[in-house]
C-alpha cells in the first residue's frame, strides 16, 4: 500500500514538472487550439487530454502541468476564445471611436466572421453547451454570453433607432447576426459536399460578407 502510494505520489509530482521546449505562453496556445477542436468533435465527456497531446505530438504532462483538470481546461478555452474575439473589438472599434452604432455592429459582426474562419470548430464547441441539461451552460451565460450581449444588443437597439437596422426585438437581430456569421463554419463540410465551396477560401468568405453587407446593412 505504501509503495503504491509513493508511486502515485511520485507520478503527480512529474506531471507538475513543466514540460521543456516550449515557454508557458505558446504552451497554453497551442493545447487551447487543440482543446478546441476536441471539445467541439467530441464533446465534453468523450474529450481525452491525452488524444490532444497525441493530435499535437506533445507528451501528455504538458496539458496537465497547465490544466490540472478537463474543467478547468474547458473554461480556458472559453476564456481563450472570447478574450480574443474581444481584443479584436477593442482594436477595431476603441472606446473613443466616432463610428454610428451600425458601423460599430457592422464592424464587430465582421470581425467575428473572421473569427469563425479562422477557428472553424468554435460554434460546434459552443453548440455542445446549448444541448438540454449541459452542467456547464450557466457559467458560460454568465462569464461569456451575457457579458458578449450586453456589449452588442445596445448597439443594435440604437442602430434600429436611427434606422440603420430592421425593427423587431434586438436580442433576435444579435442571434439572427451571430447565426449568419457562423454558417460558413459551420456548415463547411455540407456546403463542401454540395457545391464545392470551400466557406474558409479567403475569396468565398469575401463574397459571403458581401452578401451579408448589402442584405442586412445596406452596403
Amino acid at each position: 500500500m505504501m509503495e503504491r502510494s509513493l508511486s502515485s505520489r511520485r507520478q503527480r509530482s512529474r506531471e507538475r514538472v513543466p514540460p521543456k521546449g516550449l515557454d508557458d505562453r505558446a504552451s497554453r496556445t497551442i493545447i487551447l487550439e487543440a482543446a478546441l477542436t476536441e471539445f467541439a468533435q467530441r464533446g465534453f465527456d468523450g474529450a481525452s487530454t491525452r488524444r490532444m497531446g497525441d493530435r499535437l505530438g506533445i507528451q501528455h504532462p504538458l496539458i496537465t502541468y497547465h490544466y490540472r483538470t478537463k474543467d478547468i481546461l474547458w473554461r480556458a478555452v472559453a476564456e481563450y476564445a472570447f478574450a480574443e474575439i474581444r481584443e479584436t473589438w477593442d482594436i477595431r472599434i476603441p472606446p473613443d471611436s466616432s463610428l454610428s452604432a451600425v458601423d460599430r455592429v457592422r464592424e464587430e459582426f465582421r470581425a467575428f466572421l473572421q473569427f469563425t474562419i479562422q477557428h472553424v470548430d468554435f460554434h460546434q464547441f459552443m453548440l455542445r453547451e446549448s444541448m438540454p441539461g449541459s452542467p456547464r451552460l450557466k457559467w458560460l451565460v454568465k462569464n461569456m454570453l451575457q457579458p458578449t450581449m450586453n456589449r452588442l444588443v445596445p448597439q443594435i437597439a440604437e442602430a434600429q433607432k436611427d434606422g440603420d437596422l430592421p425593427a423587431g426585438d434586438p436580442i433576435l437581430i444579435y442571434y439572427m447576426l451571430i447565426g449568419c456569421m457562423s454558417v460558413l463554419s459551420s456548415l463547411r463540410d455540407e456546403i463542401r459536399a454540395t457545391s464545392g465551396l470551400d466557406g474558409t477560401d479567403s475569396a468565398v468568405t469575401e463574397s459571403y460578407w458581401r452578401l451579408v453587407d448589402s442584405t442586412i446593412f445596406g452596403r
